[in-house]
């Protein structure tokens, strides 16, 4: 083993915004593992992400905004290098198993010009890959039940996938190939299918059809594709946050087992904000999910990161990390160098996970394009601390307005919004197309 060049294993769920986790305050939902893994390390307060999933996991994979490789909805710059090439490049065995969806994201009656665009998982840069959404979207199929998984240039048979659940799949193979490269330095992303509609059973639902054995929860012997009333009922939500969580459990436990947790960094985050259809509580305090929006409960994440003897454990820290900000910070703990004339946006916040200061963000930047298919502009809008400021001038007070009920325009200003009105402006200039 490889001392000297950490595992790391970057876990990414879908659709799960900060109030969700216990660690983070929330209290509708039991999330014991990763409750532990912030105990055991340290939790983030002020992580952003885009308010979508796709321009998130773009920027997650190259420490770029998206005005510089987002071509489109669920569509990556197909030139673009990812943390899988540059990994793979530098030694390391590198798998993706989870969600892709960054190629041909349009079905053909709707754009049909980005049609047989973006990026494909088998140029991504990793070794190997076991992913949902590989290639057209009407050749998705189902993430959850008898799900269709695209793994290391096959579609696995309907042998495999009938009756079995993505989620399920996807982590199966992270364990293989974790015991496969247990000697060797390796990289893990895992962008889980959960907590994505539609919003259904998990295995662990009562409702949840039982087929090797048989049972009584078989629903009257119907198959899984005849059960009907399943999809989108937020009444799931919590069964897919709690399954969720016992997953990342799983992979937690093995590198437990074979002695190499040690030398294992684990980084988790959310995509974006939780599903609109879902409401959560933090205590007595109801928060609606943001998904999709611009607020806060749309671009704030939880973020925990562990490694056993080397984060110190219990942390919290109030830093700004921006979803540009994972690829510097892997590079840094693996001690891995950009390639010549990478452009990079983000910032490493590797030395707050050691126990130093660091020298963390002042503000946060979004540019957040939809991508055309939800027929919406580009959002352009800049966070610190306490006060966020849209390009078309609104600017909201972080402390005392979360929701953003009341914009402030210049001619309103308050000597304290002016003054960040101030620092913050310049910022649009610099960061153009």
């Amino acid at each position: 083993m490889n001392k000297d060049r950490p595992n790391i294993i970057l876990i990414m769920s879908d659709d799960l915004g900060y109030e969700v986790i216990n660690a983070n305050g929330g209290t509708s939902y039991e999330t014991p593992r990763l409750n532990n893994l912030a105990e055991t390390g340290i939790r983030f307060e002020n992580a952003h992400a885009q308010p979508l999933c796709t321009p998130t996991r773009i920027q997650l994979m190259t420490g770029k905004y998206n005005f510089r490789n987002y071509i489109g909805f669920g569509l990556m710059d197909p030139n673009e290098k990812t943390f899988g090439h540059i990994m793979s490049d530098n030694g390391y065995k590198t798998l993706i198993s989870g969600k892709w969806q960054l190629y041909s994201y349009n079905p053909p009656d709707e754009l049909p010009e980005l049609r047989n665009k973006g990026q494909k998982i088998e140029d991504a840069g990793f070794d190997e890959f076991c992913v949902w959404h590989a290639h057209q979207t009407e050749e998705q199929g189902s993430r959850y039940k008898n799900p269709i998984v695209y793994q290391n240039g096959e579609y696995l048979s309907k042998e495999i996938t009938e009756n079995n659940y993505g989620e399920d799949i996807f982590s199966e193979y992270i364990l293989d190939f974790i015991e496969r490269n247990s000697d060797d330095p390796f990289f893990i992303y895992f962008p889980m299918t959960l907590t994505h509609r539609p919003l259904e059973p998990t295995p662990d639902s009562e409702e949840f059809p039982s087929f090797d054995p048989p049972s009584n929860k078989t629903l009257g012997g119907k198959t899984w594709d005849e059960l009907e009333g399943w999809d989108d009922d937020s009444k799931y939500y919590k069964d897919m946050v709690e399954y969720h969580d016992k997953t990342i459990g799983k992979l937690i436990d093995k590198l437990d087992d074979l002695k190499i947790r040690e030398n294992t960094l684990i980084i988790y985050l959310g995509d974006n904000g939780s599903p609109i259809e879902v409401s959560s509580f933090m205590g007595n305090i109801e928060i609606p999910g943001g998904k999709g929006k611009t607020i806060d409960t749309g671009t704030h994440v939880p973020l925990i990161c562990n490694w056993k003897g080397k984060i110190p454990s219990s942390k919290v820290s109030s830093d700004l990390v921006d979803s540009t900000d994972f690829l510097p910070t892997i590079f840094e703990a693996a001690n891995i160098n950009f390639p010549e004339n990478y452009i990079i946006d983000g910032k490493s916040f590797y030395p707050q996970l050691i126990g130093e200061e660091g020298n963390p963000r002042d503000w946060v930047f979004f540019h957040f394009d939809s991508g055309g298919r939800f027929k919406r502009p580009i959002q352009r809008f800049l966070r610190n601390h306490s006060w966020k400021l849209y390009e078309d001038g609104r600017m909201f007070n972080m402390v005392n307005d979360l929701y953003e009920k009341n914009p402030i325009l210049p001619e309103n200003d308050s000597e304290e919004s002016k003054s960040h009105r101030k620092i913050l402006n310049p910022i649009f200039g610099e960061l153009q197309n």
